[in-house]
């Protein structure tokens, strides 16, 4: 490329990037280590119509976001995370589907000695079908192995490789022996821009419920607290009142003072029985309905099989 060209390239570069941050409010930053070209190409197509991948030098993403901190201040939280080999992700989809999307498109790779591993990997107990030279290999590993039908079988499920620590050459020959592709390379998203404010994705991973319970539980502490010091809150008033109006249902009942629900208490108090009494025939009706109620489907079922027609009519 002559100087020219590049110069234009990377006018035309900046012009992009400024398009995309003023017309997406959300972006991805995703980590491509390990992604080649054909699985990013891939990634574009599934993502076509969803949101756009900006792949580039640090430098000049950092310096064209920087360009435009003055229609947008927020921007500058944006600038921290763009480090290492990544890229960014623009959209104005849901973060959800946006995420799913690029966790659909990884891809199975073997693992390759000097790697970093993203994850565990535990090679199931099996018959490898290796025969008995290969056993010295296994015991180099620490692998407990027998003899069976001709072929070394590894007796236990062993931890071969712990996430974060790196592949060592051995690992990696006995997984390529095994056919074992135990690691999947894909962008990774690593940090959220969503208007102004950037967040883990494991915040996707929240949901309605587990916000309602924790909110629940933050408005109960509130109202314990307030009850306890004696301090009136907008989450304890409900409880002043209910326990307030025990108070003066207590002292009702000991005393002359006569309204409603302190008349009907003192009349359960002075007969229980005849609340009782008055309570059978209430719970009778009910077991009667639904008889009643079975009664009537059981008929409707009858007469359903009624409409039906014989092989000898």
């Amino acid at each position: 490329m002559v100087k020219g060209d590049r110069a234009e390239w990377k006018a035309n570069y900046f012009l992009k990037i400024q398009r995309l941050l003023e017309e997406y409010p959300r972006i991805f930053i995703v980590g491509a280590d390990n992604v080649r070209s054909k699985q990013m190409q891939q990634i574009r197509v599934s993502l076509r119509g969803i949101a756009e991948i900006l792949m580039g030098k640090n430098t000049m993403m950092n310096k064209a976001s920087r360009g435009q901190l003055s229609n947008n201040p927020h921007l500058e939280k944006l600038l921290p995370h763009i480090k290492g080999n990544v890229g960014l992700v623009f959209s104005k989809e849901d973060p959800v589907l946006v995420r799913d999307k690029l966790l659909e498109n990884k891809v199975a790779a073997p693992a390759r000695a000097g790697a970093i591993a993203p994850c565990d990997v535990i090679v199931e107990a099996q018959n490898t079908g290796m025969g008995p030279e290969k056993t010295s290999f296994f015991q180099a590993l620490n692998i407990s192995t027998k003899i069976a039908k001709g072929a070394i079988e590894i007796v236990s499920n062993v931890h071969l490789i712990h996430a974060g620590d790196k592949v060592g050459q051995s690992e990696a020959t006995l997984l390529q022996m095994l056919n074992v592709m135990p690691f999947a390379y894909g962008l990774v998203v690593e940090n959220i821009y969503d208007n102004g404010a950037v967040f883990a994705p494991e915040v996707l991973d929240i949901t309605d419920e587990q916000l309602l319970s924790k909110f629940q539980l933050g408005i109960t502490n509130v109202a314990a607290a307030s009850l306890e010091m004696g301090y009136c809150t907008q989450a304890s008033v409900p409880h002043s009142i209910i326990i307030a109006f025990k108070n003066v249902l207590a002292v009702a009942v000991e005393t002359d003072i006569s309204f409603p629900q302190a008349d009907t208490v003192k009349a359960f108090l002075a007969a229980p029985s005849a609340f009782a009494v008055a309570a059978a025939p209430a719970e009778a009706e009910a077991v009667e309905e639904t008889k009643e109620e079975v009664k009537e489907e059981s008929e409707e079922e009858e007469s359903d099989d009624d409409m039906g027609f014989s092989l000898f009519d």
